[in-house]
Formats: C-alpha cells, structure tokens, sequence
C-alpha cells in the first residue's frame, strides 16, 4: 500500500494519494516502521500542501517533525515545512525552520559535488545582470514587451503621495515611456554571476536579434509579453513625486513618451498589451474624460483602462468594468491566448493587504475576477504578476519568505493548478524591492525592476548562463519484468557520457526506488545489477528539458534463469532437450526473439565479449533463433544481438552468474527480445474516455516504459498513433485521433523525448480491432479497445 501511495505522488495523483496515505496512518500505523511513519507523514503533509490545504499540511508535518531524529530530516523537508508555517502566517515559526533548513543545506554544500546528486539538493540558477544606461536617479520600472521595443514607468519623487493630491501632478506624475528599439538600449555595467562588476565589451553592446529573448508582438502569432509595474510599492501607502524627469538627450537610448493620449496629470502604468498591438490595458489613477473621482475616504483609487489602436494613435479609452472607486485594480498582464488578465487589487475578501486575481474574456467582455487563492496569495502583499507563453506565473511579495522587502516568485502552473511555487535565485533577488520582472518561457533572458542601488527604482536586464534547473529531481523503480513486483536490494551504477568514471554504488531503498538530482545539459546511463537476473542498462538526457516537472523511469530486470547442470548429477536429459552438448563448464544460451511477436529471429548477430581480456566470439541465429557460448569461471560477459533494421540490444552478465557452484557448472537461460523498423506495438493502459483526448492517470506508467525504450535506443524515430472507435462522426474522430496523438507526443517530449523523433498521426476509426465498425452494436469494452494508442518504429539505429 506504502508502493501503490508512493507511486500516486510520483505521478502528482494528489487526491488518491492523501486517500492512500491516510489509511496507512489511521488503520495500519503498528505496522509501519519508524523511518515508513516518517515518510507516510512528510508525504501526506505534501500532498495536502499541493492540493492547497495548508492547514492540514502543517498539522502533518508537525507530526513528522516531533517524531523524526533531527539527522533523518532532509532540508527539502524542512524547507516545505517553513514554507508551510508561513503560508499560515506564522512567520516566527516559519523562521525557525528555515534556519533549521539553512544550516542543513549549508553542511550538505560543504560535500563535494558529484555529477549526481543523490541528495536532491537544488543548486542555485546563474544569472549574469546588466545596468542599463537609460536609468536616471529618478524612478525607472515595470518593463513591458511592446513590438521591438520596452514600454515602462517612469517619474521622479517628491514632496506629495498619489492617492492624497487633489488636482494631479502634472510632469511630476508617473507615465509610460518607450524606447522603440531594445536592441540599442545601452549597457553601462554587467554583474556576472560570480558577483564580480565588469565594464561591457563592445561585443557586449551590440545586442543582436537571437541573443535576447524571443521578440514579442512583432507578428499575429506571437504576443506581446507584459507586466504590471509597482504604480505605488502597496496600494495602501503612497511614493513621493514632484516636477521633472530628469531624462538627458541620449542617441544611444532613444526615450520617448509612449503616448500623448493615455499619459495624463494623473499617474499612468503599467501597462499590458494584446498579442498584435491592437490594444492595451494599463493602469491609472480614478480619472477618465476629464473627470476625477475619490473614494468615501478621499483617496483616488488605482483603476484599470483599455484602449484601441486605430490610425497611428491609441483611442476609445474604457473602464474596466470590475473597477470601484472604493477599492484599488492594477498591474495589469494578458497570458498568452489573452484570453485571461491577471492583476493586483485590494478588493474586500482578500487573503491580505493586496492579492492576485484572474478575469476571463467571455461573451465580449471580461468577467466576474477570481482570487488566485492561498497556493498564490499571503497575509501579506502580491503584486506585478506576469505570465509567459507557457502559462506560468512570476509575481511579486513580501508575504513570503525571501531575502528582504519585495521578492520575485515563480508559480508552476497546469491549467489553472498551481503545481510549485518558488523564490528565484539571487541575484534576480536582493535585500532590497525586486518586482516587474518579463521575461521568455525558458527563462532564457528578460528585464526586471529593483531598488537595490541607492534606493532607487531601475530597470535591469538579465542573461541566464546556465540551466533554469540546478538539477533534475529523477526516480528510478527498478522491477521484476515478469511479476513487476518492486525490487528492495538493486545496485544501480551511473555514468555521464564524456568520461567521467561511474559515482558510488547506488541502493534502491525498500520500494525499489532511487531517487536523484542529476546534473543539467548532461547525458547519463544507469545499469542496474541484481543477482539471478540480466543486468538492464537505460540512458537518460538533462539536455533540452523545459519543464520543472520530476522525471521518473523504470527499470525492467528479467530472471536469468540458472540452474546447476544435470550433468554434475549424473544425468543430461535437459540439454540435450535444449539441444545443447552437456558441457563441463558454465555457458549461456537463449533463443532471440522480436519484440513485437515473439517469434524466434534467423540471422541475428549475437557477440558474447569477455571483460576479463577482451575477447570476442560470435555466433549468427539460424532459424530457431538460438544462441549458446560457454563462460569462463569468474569473469564478466557482454551480451550483444544486433541485425541490421533492429536495435542492438546489449546485455551484462556479471562476475557471479558465471561462477561455478560446489555441484557443478552453470548453465544461463537469457531469451533476447528486438525491436525492429516496421513493428507495431499497442502501448497498454493508454486509453481514453469517449470524446476525449485527455491522458487518464494511469497512462503515465505505461508512456515510461515507452520513454525509457526511447532512452535505451537514442537512434530510435517511431510514430505515435491513435484510434478511435465508431462512434460518432468519421470525420470528427480523424481530428479527435490527432488530438490523442498530439497529446501522447507532448508527453513524451515533456520527458527529454527529441520531437524530431516522433511522429504523431491519428486514424480515427479506420482501423479497428474487432468488428465494431459503424451499424454494429458493440459493447463498451468492445468499444474501448478500439480507442488505444501505439507506436510504430520508423527507424532504428
């Protein structure tokens, strides 16, 4: 039950899991050890903590807490824990664990890095900054992707608070300025990770096309990132403005008003735009055609406007129409459909002082907002959210735990399901008020505003120079292929592609299980040994990984079937029914067969190289498709079957199958299963509800197995296809049958799967498995197995 939760979590079935979880603790707790009580607790806190249950979280890991020895509590549990106590406000709590966590994490960095990681440990982003020369000792902030171009905010401070002036500022207010062209904004200093200051090269000056991130709002299909800017650091208390902007001539850095229509003698910004430029909503004090309004208590309120691009000029300026008088909406951001528009208000029926919300474009206006709800929003403030092409939200706070004042915060996001949410990685973050940051779904590049330098706000860039990821959280299962019964004794060895020599041995723990933080932009290989069985060796890649998503894999072992030889006995009736000489030492035999049918395989390559010297012998399969070599007495073996059109398969046969027991020699059965070009395979449990191309939770086991022959075969293209049944519209379900192969494609990618490698096609209903074609009643099970999903090989190296 502890494997079957275990496994519900690794693939983030939180709800199932908890069902799970909380009959091992409330029914079956005698049964558990102390070190399986501690995980049972720690991994129910977790998932409660995912499914946004925060109360129960803590009270489950106050559980864990009390009743685990100070050396068995791992610093991610410990981190989760303060992150816990503080998403419930108690913050001195909270601050205590994470000292606990900090201390922990401190020693474990003293240890010398290996290219694995086994601890999981988590190492920091590297970032390089840039200064850049448009800033002024005024306040420069909230950057927004306009075409080629960076619309911000800008203005001076001085002797009066927004929200208490009654007639405008006039210049002295704050308004949204452009620079058309980013490509010639100006460097004047770079931070390079290590913290070290240098002047820019001229190389470094000229920003080229591809080296920043992805131009936005350039074309009809790629939008214009935005994000709000901090109109006021709370909406609660003001920022101190007066005349001037304190802007010299600069040919470098070509600043100009972004528009003489929308900038008023009221504050403006930030600002959002549509994906092709033909709208803008943006943020402003409560005035609109020549009016100004206040609230009861005589404050004018922050309000969000949309206006149209017609004609050269920005016209039809609107109110929104959840905006109040009594109450502040702003910071504005469209996700990348723009069909949902993020911002920060302090609306009644908050969590705090400002939170995050969400409006839906419906029916020709936007509707009722949402509270993005405790995963996101804090006793305290949440401001500046941004959202970018992939759907995943970065915001300001100081409601959480961070390096001081206002941080810079990532939310994973599934849909509209928060699955992460973590602080980024100084020096994004600083001591100081870190807010407004844009940037490209990969993170690769983007802006950022903070008042770090002399308390005043600017715009900074940044240049991601090493792997969003400092690892890559991976578990491996390693099983019984026959029983796919969990393994609790595997010795798994992993190597990365380059040269560097294997790390120490590692043990699954008692589910079979090894979990491990890999090093980024890196290829490994795992041999798993085990006595009695033939070793199994899978390949895995770090490079090109997007996600923030944990990779698991499994492991297949099968049985080497070893028996002491009846000659040793006094009899030889077995081999000669294997038709096989008795023999007088160990040897190994096995038929080959193909994966698909498992029919025996003529004039297959098999090569048995002996570890000890070197040597090579060599046999090819004739029509029954066996093989036999003997083996010398303690030495290692590989196995290799090859033929052109298959993948070659590679075997380990250790040190300890080949020695000889007190009775007599040993004698191996090792059957060879290949892959061929043309061979389909129906991937199982990979079915769909009726019209529907969702993955259900239980493919995710069965799609691994298909990842992990991907891994074992990088030569590997195959082609991903789907069916359904007759249901329905043929026509409809070709397109329903694209969509489910789509949906496998982009799970297989999601893994490290190359998309050059897949082909993803459907076939609707054209070919079913059994007679259930359009005008035959069937039954549903008859039904669902036409609604499958397989894979074809196309190519194999």
């Amino acid at each position: 039950m502890l494997q079957q939760a275990d496994r519900l979590l690794s693939r983030r079935v939180f709800g199932r899991a908890i069902d799970v979880y909380s009959e091992l603790l409330n029914q079956h707790r005698q049964r558990l050890s102390a070190s399986q009580l501690a995980t049972v607790q720690s991994n129910l806190a977790y998932a409660y903590r995912q499914a946004g249950d925060f109360q129960k979280a803590e009270r489950l890991y106050q559980e864990w807490f009390s009743s685990t020895a100070p050396e068995a509590q791992s610093p991610a549990q410990l981190l989760a824990y303060a992150q816990t106590l503080a998403g419930n406000g108690k913050f001195q709590e909270a601050q205590q664990q994470y000292e606990r966590y900090l201390r922990i994490k401190d020693h474990a960095n003293s240890i010398q890095a290996v290219p694995v990681n086994t601890s999981g440990k988590r190492q920091p982003t590297r970032y390089r900054l840039e200064t850049l020369g448009f800033n002024t000792p005024n306040e420069e902030f909230s950057p927004a992707y306009y075409k080629e171009g960076l619309v911000y905010v800008a203005g001076k401070k001085g002797s009066f608070t927004i929200e208490t002036t009654g007639s405008g500022g006039g210049a002295g207010y704050l308004d949204l300025f452009y620079i058309p062209d980013r490509s010639q904004i100006k460097i004047t200093r770079i931070v390079n990770p290590d913290g070290t200051e240098t002047k820019p090269t001229a190389s470094q000056q000229v920003r080229r096309p591809n080296s920043e991130a992805r131009r936005l709002g350039t074309d009809a299909y790629t939008r214009t990132s935005a994000n709000d800017s901090r109109t006021v650091p709370n909406f609660e208390t003001g920022i101190n403005i007066s005349r001037g902007l304190g802007y010299s001539a600069n040919p470098v850095n070509p600043v100009q008003r972004f528009s003489q229509t929308l900038n008023t003698r009221y504050h403006e910004g930030p600002a959002t735009f549509f994906h092709d430029g033909s709208g803008i909503i943006f943020t402003r004090n409560n005035y609109n055609n020549g009016k100004a309004r206040k609230s009861a208590d005589g404050v004018s309120k922050l309000k969000l406007y949309s206006a149209d691009y017609q004609n050269g000029g920005w016209t039809n300026v609107q109110e929104l129409p959840f905006n109040s008088d009594e109450y502040s909406v702003g910071h504005p951001t469209l996700s990348y459909d723009d069909k949902l528009l993020y911002f920060a208000s302090d609306m009644p029926g908050g969590f705090g002082g400002t939170d995050l919300y969400v409006s839906r474009w419906e029916g020709g206006q936007w509707s009722k907002p949402v509270n993005l709800g405790k995963e996101i929003n804090t006793k305290g403030n949440e401001l500046f959210p941004f959202v970018d092409e992939h759907g995943n939200l970065y915001f300001s706070t100081d409601g959480r735990r961070g390096l001081g004042g206002l941080d810079i915060f990532y939310a994973l996001m599934q849909g509209s399901t928060v699955q992460a949410v973590e602080r980024l990685d100084d020096p994004i973050n600083s001591p100081q008020d870190d807010f407004g940051l844009i940037t490209d779904g990969n993170r690769r590049s983007g802006y950022f505003s903070s008042n770090r330098r002399n308390s005043n706000d600017d715009i900074y860039r940044f240049v991601r120079e090493g792997a969003i990821n400092g690892c890559r959280a991976l578990t491996i299962r390693v099983y019984d292929a026959a029983t796919d019964k969990s393994f609790d004794s595997v010795t798994v060895y992993v190597r990365r592609t380059g040269g560097d020599p294997p790390v120490q041995p590692l043990k699954a723990d008692a589910d079979g299980l090894i979990r491990l933080c890999l090093e980024p932009n890196s290829t490994f290989t795992f041999t798993a040994l085990r006595d009695g069985y033939i070793s199994s060796t899978i390949g895995y890649s770090t490079r090109y990984i997007t996600d923030d998503q944990p990779s698991r894999l499994e492991m297949p072992l099968r049985l080497s079937v070893v028996s002491d030889t009846l000659a040793a006995q006094g009899s030889d009736s077995t081999l000669t029914e294997a038709g096989l000489a008795p023999v007088m030492r160990s040897r190994i035999h096995g038929t080959i067969m193909g994966e698909k049918d498992g029919k025996p395989m003529a004039g297959v390559t098999v090569q048995l190289r002996n570890e000890c010297d070197g040597s090579t012998v060599e046999i090819i399969t004739g029509a029954d498709g066996r093989y036999a070599f003997d083996l010398s007495d303690d030495c290692e073996y590989t196995l290799v079957a090859s033929k052109e059109a298959f993948g070659t398969n590679a075997n380990r046969v250790r040190r300890a199958a080949t020695t000889p027991r007190r009775s007599g020699p040993k004698f191996l059965s090792a059957d060879i299963r290949m892959l061929g070009v043309g061979d389909v395979v129906t991937v199982g449990n990979v079915y769909y509800d009726l019209d529907s191309y969702s993955l259900r939770p239980n493919a995710a086991g069965e799609l691994d197995k298909l990842v992990a022959i991907m891994l074992k075969y990088p030569g590997l293209a195959i082609e991903v296809s789907s069916h359904t049944d007759s249901q329905g519209d043929a026509q409809y379900n070709l397109e329903l049958s694209n969509r489910r192969a789509r949906a496998v494609a982009d799970y297989l990618m999601s893994k490290g799967i190359s998309r050059k490698r897949i082909t993803a096609k459907g076939y609707g209903e054209s070919m079913p498995l059994n007679n259930c074609r359009d005008g035959v009643i069937c039954t549903e099970a008859e039904y669902q197995r036409n609604r499958r999903t397989e894979f074809k090989v196309l190519s194999i190296r």
